[in-house]
């Protein structure tokens, strides 16, 4: 392939030039028409570029105003969206307590009506009770009239008894206590326990009171030295139990010994009739007396 020849003597200067031989005017002409041109064109080429930097520079500006504005749109977003959460756990913690109370309403009109019902039934009750308790107070006016009427003609009659019945029971008393028995023994009584203000008193009225009031002092008299007669009895018993219980541990003891006599015994004559060969009279008595005395 054969190069242009304008080609050819612009590569034959080149190397001229490069090899330091002198170069043509016209070549010179040529590289300087070409440096301009491609200055142009690198000037063009910037211009354009540096337009276009322009532009992406503007268009950053705007995408950097644009997110900004969407930054703050989006935080005022995420505010609203809390708010609106906090307002929706408010409303649902408020909806919940409003079923509660409903619930609790529901409960209590269902207990309100349950108790106006037995309130009726309760009522209802009443009414029948109250007519019931007038009727038996009608009746027991009644029987109250009728009792007031009897009464009034058996107190005649007791008033009549009661003096009698008096004398009969001074006499029971006169024959069961002679009279220097009773005086004696209520005397003591009064004196033992003079530190009372009431049995002072007695002691000092003693010969103003009715034979009746001595023998009632004298039975208390009486009363009081039996009461004291069972605590010296119940001291006593409980003293005898506690000997008892210290005679069965003893007897315990005794009991266990003797039965480790009796087994000593026992070995004892077993070994000597295994030495001797047989028992004696004597020891085959001693031994069965041992193993019944162990048995029983």
């Amino acid at each position: 392939m054969e190069l242009p020849q304008e080609s050819d003597d612009y590569i034959k200067e080149s190397i001229d030039d490069a090899l330091g031989l002198p170069v043509s005017a016209d070549t010179l002409q040529l590289k300087l028409l070409a440096s301009e041109d491609a200055r142009l064109r690198l000037r063009n080429q910037y211009l354009c570029l540096h337009s276009k930097l322009k532009e992406k520079d503007n268009v950053i500006d705007s995408a950097r105003a644009e997110a900004s504005m969407n930054a703050v749109a989006l935080k005022k977003f995420v505010e609203e969206n809390q708010k609106l959460a906090m307002e929706c756990s408010n409303l649902l913690a408020q909806r919940n307590k409003w079923e509660r109370e409903c619930s609790l309403y529901d409960h209590d009109r269902e207990a309100l009506m349950d108790f106006a019902n037995e309130a009726d039934e309760r009522a209802k009750e009443a009414e029948i009770r109250v007519h019931e308790l007038e009727e038996q107070n009608k009746k027991l006016s009644e029987d109250l009239h009728l009792y007031k009427c009897q009464c009034d003609t058996q107190m005649i009659d007791a008033c009549a008894d009661t003096s009698m019945e008096q004398t009969l029971l001074d006499s029971l008393l006169a024959t069961m206590f002679g009279k220097d028995e009773i005086e004696s023994t209520a005397h003591e009584f009064l004196e033992a326990y003079g530190g009372i203000e009431v049995c002072q008193k007695i002691l000092k009225m003693w010969y103003s009171l009715r034979p009746s009031t001595q023998n009632v002092v004298a039975l208390v008299a009486e009363a009081k030295n039996l009461e004291k007669d069972k605590d010296h009895l119940t001291i006593n018993l409980h003293r005898a139990e506690e000997e008892v219980k210290l005679l069965f541990r003893e007897n315990s003891i005794l009991d266990k010994e003797n039965k480790r006599l009796i087994r000593r015994c026992y070995r004892e004559q077993t070994a000597a009739a295994a030495s001797g060969g047989k028992y004696s009279s004597s020891g085959s008595v001693k031994v069965r007396l041992c193993l019944y005395t162990f048995f029983s």
